[in-house]
């Protein structure tokens, strides 16, 4: 299983628009059929940053998730409101293992 952490700083404006936009692409990201988890948060202290956390079932589907309708139009809304470019780092699953998913 492939994890990914994409830690978003938005424009103070935008919080809100940015927090709607995600969710509407959280919702559509958890039906793909290679996506295990697609979590949402934001920052404690700092309401402008935020991190996703995708966790994907096989090395395919990230792929196949940048290709959907929801993510393209997820992507091109939200692009204005960025304070800085999104970062993401990729991590390797160790526990629960894909069968605990």
């Amino acid at each position: 299983m492939l994890i990914v952490h994409v830690h978003v700083h938005v424009k103070p404006d935008c919080v809100e628009a940015f927090k709607q936009a995600t969710i509407e692409n959280a919702r559509e990201s958890i039906q793909e059929p290679g996506i295990a988890r697609f979590d949402f948060a934001q920052h404690a202290e700092d309401p402008t940053r935020f991190v996703l956390t995708e966790a994907y079932r096989t090395p395919a589907a990230p792929v196949a998730h940048k290709e959907t309708k929801h993510y393209l139009i997820w992507r091109d809304t939200v692009a204005p409101m960025m304070a800085e470019p999104r970062t993401s780092v990729k991590y390797s699953n160790i526990f629960p293992d894909d069968q605990g998913w």
